[in-house]
């Protein structure tokens, strides 16, 4: 592709800029002269930062990468949008959303929106909803559409940005310096070249200057298209010579080795005589069994003499009749031992008992008195006597 020609550019109108009331001072290096009280912009160097542009477009596209034209001035509308579908890249025609750079994620909810309004408008809306709200769905899908329909496709942020009017389009320029996306503009003499990274002087307001340069972008976005799939190709068909090339280098390593191996003589081998077979030892005679010594016969056993079975029956006979004999003797030596230690028992049980005392009669212990007195007085020779008359003494009391 060839860069216009600086006749080419004089025919579009691209030299034509602002009155001189209206200049930007950082434009003065690409202005050429002031006539009529109008600026006329070196085409020069108009040419040359046209073609680092479209080198840059280039370079994105091959990279993989997509471009996006912004252009929403009446002059720049149309003429953009058909150079856009023409190289397959993306634009915005109509108004510039806020945030379509820097909050894409929300920009890609909203065309998430517009595909499933215009399911629902295929399918039919259900039966459930009113007029009113079938209309309100209408109204939002076409808003919508007229927005984003140059962008509903685009998945992913934009390796370039190319705008037509820097002045009207400045969200856009800022969003893109903020994210670091490569500028392209058309700068006119009352704009400031320094807003982006590839400025363009030339004539914003004129369709054949716009329609030029964004015709010029475009063709070398083509260009990057066709080097990217030419570039696939190629890296496919390295892909494919590469595993041919794997594959035959066994194959002629196994063939060169064969070859050595026919070609190589093989050497004669020594014939070696076999050795003599060695004659069989005789075998040696098996010696004679020894015959088996004859078991000897057990023993008869002996029978018990019938005088120890005597003896042993009188010994039975002897324990059974003094087994009777010793039980009456242990019982008698038992019973007199039970009959005292029963005794004993009820002894202290006796004495435990309280003695009652006899009612004193009045007349008898005057006597007994009396008698007692007698009895001291008289004191006998023999002290068996007195013992006796003691106890007589005691049990008459009682």
């Amino acid at each position: 592709m060839k860069i216009p020609s600086m006749k080419e550019m004089l025919e579009a109108g691209i030299h034509f800029g602002h009155q001189k009331s209206r200049w930007n001072p950082k434009m003065k290096n690409y202005i050429f002269m002031a006539r009529n009280g109008i600026h006329i912009i070196d085409l020069k160097k108009s040419r040359a930062l046209l073609e680092d542009a479209a080198n840059l477009v280039a370079k994105t596209v091959a990279s993989g990468k997509s471009v996006l034209f912004v252009a929403t001035k009446k002059q720049g509308r149309e003429c953009l949008k058909e150079h856009a579908i023409r190289c397959g890249q993306y634009y915005v025609t109509e108004r510039w959303m806020g945030g379509m750079l820097t909050n894409f994620r929300t920009i890609s909810k909203g065309i998430q929106t517009l595909i499933e309004l215009e399911q629902a408008e295929k399918d039919g809306y259900p039966a459930s909803l009113t007029k009113k709200e079938i209309l309100r769905k209408k109204r939002h899908r076409e808003k919508l559409e007229k927005d984003l329909t140059g962008i509903r496709h685009m998945k992913n942020l934009p390796g370039a940005i190319i705008v037509v009017d820097i002045k009207k389009e400045q969200i856009a320029v800022r969003e893109a310096r903020n994210l670091k996306i490569p500028c392209i503009g058309i700068v006119d003499t009352n704009c400031d070249p320094t807003e982006v990274d590839y400025p363009i002087p030339g004539n914003d307001d004129a369709i054949k200057s716009i329609s030029m340069i964004v015709g010029t972008l475009a063709d070398y976005a083509l260009l990057g298209a066709e080097g990217s799939t030419s570039e696939a190709a190629d890296a496919a068909a390295l892909q494919e010579m590469s595993k041919e090339s794997t594959e035959e280098k066994p194959k002629e390593a196994a063939s060169k080795v064969s070859e050595k191996i026919e070609k190589e003589p093989v050497p004669d081998k020594p014939v070696v005589k076999a050795a003599p077979e060695k004659k069989a030892a005789p075998e040696k005679k098996a010696a004679p069994e020894k015959k088996a010594a004859p078991e000897k016969k057990a023993a008869p056993k002996k029978k018990a003499a019938p005088e120890k079975k005597a003896a042993a029956e009188k010994k039975a006979a002897a324990e059974k009749k003094a087994a009777p004999e010793k039980k009456a003797t242990a019982e008698k030596k038992a019973a007199p031992e039970k009959k005292a230690a029963a005794e004993k028992k009820a002894a202290p049980e006796k004495k435990a008992a309280p003695e009652k005392k006899a009612a004193p009669k009045k007349k008898t212990a005057a006597k007994k008195t009396t008698k007692k007195a007698a009895d001291k007085d008289t004191v006998s020779d023999n002290p068996a006597e007195e013992v006796d008359n003691t106890e007589e003494g005691k049990e008459s009391g009682e």
